[in-house]
C-alpha cells in the first residue's frame, strides 16, 4: 500500500527520462561507454553556470572557519558518502584539524558501505546528528541532495539556522525545496540521468565537483596553498613526505639532500623547512616567524625576519 505521503518527483529534472539514451539496453559495451562519455560533457559547464553561487560559498566556508568554526557536511546516499569523502581528505592535503570538517551521511558509518533503508526520510535525524556533532553558530552546514528535497538534509539545515550556523544548500535542480532551507543554494542543473534517476552518475559528478572546490577554494582562501603547492600537506605516509620534499625544492631551489635535512629538522612540517631554507633561520626562529604570519606561508616570507 502506498503512503499517504507520497513523494512528488514530477517536475525534478533529476527524476526525468533522457532522450538520448533510449534504447540503452540494446546498446553494446562501446555504445555504452560514449554515450555516457558524452553525456558527462554537460556536467563541467552546469556547474560553471554557478560559479558565483559556488565563490560566495568558499568566501563563507573560509570565513567561518577562520573564525573557529567548522564545516559541515551532511547528505544522504551518494550525496553523503561524497561529502564524507571531501571531509576526510582535508587533514592529509590541508592539514586541518582533526574535526574541523566533518562529514554526516543518513544512517551513520554503516551507510557509507552499503544502504540503509529510510534513513534520508528522517527529518529528525538530520537534525540530531548535528545536535550530536554539538553544532554552533560558528559552524557552516553544507547540505547536499541531488534532488533538492532529501528530508534528512531539510530537517538539518532548519536545525542549522536555527542555531545561527551558516547555511549551504546543493542541488541539480533548479527550483527544489531546498532553497527555502539555506541561506545560499548551489544547483547546476546537470540534466536527466543516462539512467533514469541514478543520480550517482551525472549529479554525482557535479556533486564531487563542487565539493572539491568548496574545500580547496576555502584552504587557499586561509593560506593553506601556496602558488599551487600544498605546503600544508600532512606527510603521513611515504607518498606524501616525498611530496614535501619535492615542493620543498621547487620553492628554495635547493638540492634533495639538502631539502631532506631542512624537513628533518623542522619535524617534518614542510612550511617551517620553507622559512628555514629562504630566510636563513633556525627551525625554531622560521616557526615563530611563520607564527606571526598566521601559518600563512607568503606572509611570512614578505615580511621581515627581525621584529
Amino acid at each position: 500500500m502506498m503512503s499517504k505521503d507520497r513523494i512528488d518527483l514530477d517536475g525534478l529534472t533529476t527524476e526525468g527520462r533522457n532522450p538520448r539514451s533510449g534504447g540503452l539496453d540494446r546498446l553494446d559495451s562501446l555504445e555504452l561507454v560514449r554515450l555516457i562519455n558524452a553525456e558527462d560533457d554537460g556536467v563541467a559547464a552546469a556547474v560553471g553556470l554557478e560559479a558565483t553561487a559556488i565563490a560566495d560559498a568558499i568566501d563563507v566556508i573560509a570565513e567561518r572557519l577562520a573564525r573557529g568554526g567548522r564545516l559541515v557536511y551532511l547528505g544522504a546516499g551518494t550525496s553523503g558518502r561524497l561529502g564524507v569523502l571531501d571531509a576526510v581528505e582535508c587533514p592529509p592535503t590541508f592539514n586541518t584539524d582533526a574535526g574541523q570538517v566533518i562529514g554526516l551521511i543518513a544512517g551513520g558509518p554503516d551507510a557509507l558501505l552499503g544502504a540503509v533503508e529510510g534513513a534520508e526520510d528522517s527529518r529528525e535525524q538530520g537534525r540530531t546528528d548535528l545536535e550530536n556533532v554539538h553544532l554552533m553558530s560558528d559552524d557552516v552546514v553544507v547540505g547536499i541532495a541531488a534532488s533538492g528535497r532529501t528530508p534528512y538534509v531539510l530537517g538539518a539545515l532548519d536545525y542549522a539556522r536555527s542555531v545561527g550556523a551558516a547555511t549551504i544548500g546543493f542541488s541539480c535542480n533548479a527550483a527544489a525545496p531546498i532553497h527555502d532551507h539555506a541561506d545560499l543554494v548551489i544547483a547546476p542543473v546537470v540534466g536527466p540521468e543516462v539512467l533514469s534517476g541514478s543520480t550517482r552518475m551525472r549529479a554525482g559528478t557535479a556533486t564531487k565537483m563542487v565539493l572539491n572546490m568548496l574545500s580547496t577554494g576555502a584552504m587557499v582562501r586561509l593560506g593553506k596553498v601556496y602558488d599551487n603547492l600544498m605546503v600544508d600537506v600532512r606527510a603521513s605516509n611515504e607518498k606524501l613526505v616525498e611530496r614535501s620534499v619535492r615542493i620543498l625544492e621547487a620553492i628554495t631551489g635547493c638540492a634533495r639532500a639538502e631539502a631532506e635535512k631542512a624537513l628533518e629538522s623542522c619535524d617534518g612540517d614542510l612550511k617551517t623547512a620553507v622559512v628555514s631554507q629562504q630566510k636563513n633561520l633556525s627551525p625554531a626562529d622560521a616557526g615563530r616567524l611563520l607564527a606571526t604570519a598566521g601559518g600563512n606561508l607568503r606572509r611570512a616570507l614578505e615580511q621581515e625576519s627581525e621584529p
